[in-house]
């Protein structure tokens, strides 16, 4: 009886080894076969054959993602697309930019998250609306209505009732402007939002958009930084007795989204955003008691010494977006 339980145990392992290696094998042409249609988005010389490329590569795509288990695949593609994955493993985003010969960028990507009233991971195809778009910092979105960006960073945070994740996220726009966007998402009813809440003191607003010259440099990342806090004190003057107030400055680090404020250059030109470049002062949200609270007097820097580290803009004409460093694969 000890023999047979062993051997059939053996069987099972034996089973289950075979079904993750057809998987894995499986994941393996998904790949391959993404990897060579994005190259064609990228590098196809005529806008028709890019756009032919990017449908493909969503239906391509699609097809990879009804894989059983394929949420814990690592995905090695090519650095025209970003896929980042949230530290919980339940959102996963792969996005990407078509660019017309006329220099306009139209975005792309699909969604995958997991559905808790079904328990599994599911998927919805995004559609860039961004032309389309009224008060697109105000409204909550959804995949079929989305304002076009290819995602950056992620970052996952909670409040009392639910997990939401924040996007960091680029478009290229058009020869004129560029855009940066900061995009809270949530998983809600089963559905992926677009745009919430979270902003403390800003009741209407769902979502951070930065828009401005394309010749301009503006930095958007989460990172630890320094923030400085100015204390006002009174103290006796010495040998006398008088006081005075003197500030204190303190400063600290802290994890923040820390960004370049934009205005326009020209008086009069509000609103239209090829006039726009950095300020040259920087803004910075920390997320506190279930909400970004922006943070003053935030400097971005290397060193305690060396304010306002430089910044590369993605380059137009081959963008290469981030990996996903999700360590657990299939």
């Amino acid at each position: 009886m000890l023999i047979r339980k062993h051997l059939l145990l053996a069987a099972a392992l034996g089973l289950a080894l075979l079904a993750s290696a057809q998987d894995k094998a499986a994941m393996g042409r998904h790949q391959q076969r993404l990897a060579e249609l994005i190259e064609h988005v990228a590098n196809a010389p005529t806008d028709n054959e890019r756009y032919l490329a990017s449908e493909q590569t969503v239906q391509a795509l699609a097809e990879a993602l009804q894989e059983d288990d394929s949420h814990r695949w690592r995905w090695q593609l090519p650095g025209y697309v970003s896929v980042l994955t949230s530290p919980d493993g339940h959102l996963r985003l792969f996005t990407w930019a078509v660019i017309r010969d006329n220099g306009e960028f139209e975005c792309f990507g699909i969604v995958q998250f997991y559905n808790e009233r079904e328990e599994e991971y599911q998927f919805a195809t995004l559609h860039d609306r961004s032309d389309d778009l009224l008060n697109r910092e105000e409204s909550l979105l959804t995949p079929d209505n989305w304002l076009g960006a290819v995602y950056q960073e992620i970052i996952q945070v909670s409040t009392s009732d639910r997990t939401w994740y924040t996007l960091l996220g680029w478009n290229g726009v058009d020869n004129l402007t560029d855009r940066k966007v900061i995009e809270p998402v949530t998983i809600r009813g089963g559905k992926v939002q677009f745009g919430g809440p979270l902003f403390r003191r800003e009741r209407n607003l769902r979502r951070i958009v930065l828009e401005y010259a394309n010749e301009a440099s503006v930095h958007l990342a989460y990172e630890t930084q320094y923030v400085q806090e100015i204390e006002r004190v009174r103290e006796k003057v010495k040998g006398t007795n008088r006081h005075r107030t003197v500030e204190k400055v303190h400063e600290h680090k802290e994890q923040l989204i820390i960004f370049d404020e934009v205005e326009p250059q020209v008086p009069g030109m509000e609103g239209l955003f090829q006039y726009y470049m950095p300020s040259g002062t920087e803004l910075a949200y920390a997320f506190v008691d279930g909400k970004w609270e922006q943070r003053k007097g935030a400097q971005g820097r290397l060193t305690d010494k060396k304010l306002n580290k430089e910044f590369e803009p993605l380059p137009k004409n081959s963008p290469n977006y981030q990996f996903d460093n999700q360590k657990n694969t299939k």
